[in-house]
């Protein structure tokens, strides 16, 4: 028939099996895919866990347990070394003996020259405490003798009033006995005039008369000389207090210029006691000893002869059982996943040489 095509021969039909065949790339891809769902699928039932890494180094727990160093308290000269590196103290070990460095504390009896100025001023002290003692008594004899001047004073001083006060009763009684001397002379002289009294009698008036007006003479000289008493009183009074204060002045002054001193040679005194305090105490920090047990793992400095500074660290010692920890540094996104108790794989330098992260078990 037109247009058609012949049948295939006999033979052809044998090739058909390996004409339908999948190709050989296909299986490979295939075989591929196969194993990698399989590893993926085995990944799913290992032991897997979550990790973070983080960097640390390894340390004590407490700051006690950590290494510290042994230092010179004051400075000096090395002598000599009883310990070494690797060597195994005890607290209060002797590790260094040092010597005085400085100039001022070479001498070695410096402490006792020092004492025997402490006791130079402790007796200067002592006797200054006397004396202001004794003016403090003094200013209360003062005081006494003050009260009791001042007491005659004003007793003088009444009394040369009491005889400023008489003698001018006595002036005023001298006065009215010459009042009436001169009126009984008066009277007398008119008698006499009138014949009826003898001269005699009229003598004797006029002398009575007389002896009236001196003694007004007398009463007034003596209230002069009693109200000059009484003005010396007075004035005597305030000189008692004048006198009595200055030297109640001069010695309160004395005895404040002395605790003065007293104060001033308590504070030398306690200078003085602290700097012996202080270079005995010196004397007997030449040696260096361990704070504690351990181990002296450094020598900071060397050899013999070496001048330290105050407070310069001379060995470093490790403690002997310590408590070590781990301080690890990780990054802040990661610290949600740090909880107590979960456990911690190290790797230290040089092992485990071969650390697999996140299967820690099979680390090499």
């Amino acid at each position: 028939m037109a247009g058609t095509n012949p049948p295939p021969p006999p033979d052809a039909l044998l090739h058909a099996p390996t004409l339908l065949s999948t190709p050989r790339y296909h299986r490979v891809v295939r075989r591929w895919v196969i194993g990698i769902f399989a590893v993926v699928v085995v990944i799913l039932f290992l032991p897997w866990q979550q990790f973070v890494r983080g960097n640390g180094v390894v340390t004590a727990l407490a700051p006690a347990d950590r290494p510290q160093a042994a230092n010179a308290v004051v400075g000096g000269r090395i002598v000599a070394w009883h310990v070494a590196e690797g060597d195994l103290v005890r607290a209060g070990d002797l590790l260094v003996t040092l010597e005085e460095a400085k100039q001022e504390y070479l001498d070695p009896l410096t402490a006792d020259r020092l004492s025997a100025q402490v006791e130079a001023t402790d007796a200067a002290a002592d006797a200054k405490a006397r004396k202001a003692a004794s003016l403090a008594d003094q200013i209360d004899a003062l005081e006494r003798a003050r009260t009791l001047a001042g007491e005659q004073a004003v007793a003088s001083l009444e009394q040369a009033r009491l005889t400023v006060a008489v003698d001018s009763a006595q002036v005023a009684v001298a006065r009215i006995d010459s009042v009436q001397a001169g009126r009984q002379l008066a009277a007398r002289e008119r008698l006499h005039a009138q014949g009826l009294l003898s001269l005699v009698d009229m003598e004797a008036a006029r002398s009575k008369a007389q002896s009236a007006f001196a003694g007004i003479v007398k009463a007034e000289n003596a209230l002069a000389k009693s109200r000059a008493s009484l003005r010396k009183a007075e004035l005597d009074v305030a000189a008692v207090a004048a006198e009595y204060d200055d030297k109640l002045a001069k010695a309160r002054a004395d005895r404040a210029a002395t605790l003065a001193e007293v104060s001033e040679a308590a504070g030398s005194l306690a200078k003085l006691r602290n700097s012996e305090a202080n270079i005995r105490l010196r004397q007997g920090l030449y040696e260096v000893r361990a704070p504690r047990d351990g181990y002296v793992v450094q020598a900071i400095r060397a050899g013999v002869g070496e001048v330290l500074k105050e407070g310069e660290a001379v060995v470093t010692i490790m403690p002997a059982n310590p408590e070590l920890a781990v301080a690890l540094q990780v990054r802040p996104m990661d610290v949600p996943l740090l909880t107590p108790g979960r456990k911690v794989r190290l790797q230290f330098d040089g092992w485990p040489a071969l650390q697999v992260a996140g299967w820690p078990s099979v680390a090499v």
